[in-house]
Parts: structure tokens; C-alpha cells; sequence
């Protein structure tokens, strides 16, 4: 009798799975956020022991080892969304990852406020920039821990940045290892 662990099992699936905690509908499994709740998608989460849950029509997929290609970069698009989210109150409308080598970075489009288009409107875009260097900075934390979490690398730089006009902001991770 073999003593390994079955590649994968098959599990009840929850109604919301996830490392940001945001509902199932709110991303796509290529990677992308899709703010349509009524084409729910699955997204995939790791945990720290390794294992992956893959949501899929009514079960769950519980993969052994660490997620890899499109199914890591849901799971990150997802966890930093939603760390996005928690922090400013709204997420991207769109936000996708991808990753090579040792390098990983998510693309958020359409993340400013109301309040920081008008800002912008009006002349005040080193204003909006500065704020969201700021918003950027206090997040750093939570992002490069969930990227460490979901890849199993360590991060060793973050860069980030934001564009107003086209709105899309970069999150940009140099990791110890490659992927």
C-alpha cells in the first residue's frame, strides 16, 4: 500500500472561496477580474501548506503542491484585488497578472475614485499621484505577503506605480526565485 498523498481530491465546494474573501462571481479563472456577478467564475487559492483549491461546477479541486500558471496568476489578481478593495473601498474594474521568470505584476485598470477623477479634472494630478503613492505604501505589506503566500518565493523588491490617463495602476514584484 502506497503511503504518497492522491495528486488532487475532490471536495463539497463553499460559496465563496478565496484568499481575499471576495465573492466567487467577482473574478475570472484567466487571471482577470470581471465585475459581471451574473457569469459566476471560480478562482483558484493556495494555502500556506502548499495545497490549491480550484473551484469547479459545484465541487472543489484540492491540487497538491503550488499553484503555477494561469491558476497562480487568478489567485494573485484575486488576492490583490481584494486587498485593494479592503483598503480603498472599491476595486479595479479590470485587473489581470503575469508572471516571468522572477518577475510577477498585476495590471489594475480603472482604480481611481470619483473624488480623484475630479481632482484630476481640475489640474490636481500630482495631487492624486502623491495619494496614491501613499495608499500604495501601506498596502505594500499585505501584497507582498499574499504573493509570497500564493507563490512560495519570497519578494525581495515591490514597484509600484499609477497612471491617471489611461487609469491603470502596476504592481510590479521581483521575486528571490523564479516561478
Amino acid at each position: 500500500m502506497s503511503t504518497e498523498r492522491p495528486a488532487t481530491r475532490h471536495v463539497a465546494a463553499p460559496a465563496d472561496v478565496g484568499a481575499s474573501g471576495a465573492a466567487a462571481s467577482d473574478f475570472r479563472t484567466d487571471g482577470q477580474a470581471d465585475s459581471d456577478p451574473v457569469q459566476p467564475r471560480a478562482r483558484p487559492q493556495a494555502f500556506d501548506d502548499g495545497d490549491s483549491i480550484i473551484p469547479d461546477a459545484g465541487r472543489v479541486t484540492v491540487q497538491r503542491g503550488p499553484l503555477k500558471g494561469g491558476e497562480l496568476n487568478a489567485a494573485v489578481t484575486s488576492a490583490l484585488v481584494g486587498i485593494h478593495t479592503e483598503y480603498l473601498g472599491r476595486g479595479p474594474r479590470r485587473a489581470s497578472t503575469f508572471h516571468y521568470g522572477n518577475v510577477l505584476v498585476t495590471l489594475m485598470h480603472d482604480v481611481l475614485t470619483h473624488a480623484e477623477k475630479s481632482l484630476a479634472r481640475t489640474n490636481r494630478g500630482e495631487a492624486v499621484n502623491h495619494i496614491h503613492q501613499l495608499y500604495q505604501d501601506t498596502m505594500q505589506a499585505d501584497f507582498c505577503a499574499a504573493v509570497e503566500r500564493l507563490t512560495g518565493r519570497k519578494v525581495i523588491a515591490f514597484i509600484s506605480g499609477n497612471q491617471i490617463d489611461p487609469d491603470i495602476a502596476a504592481e510590479l514584484f521581483i521575486l528571490d526565485e523564479p516561478l
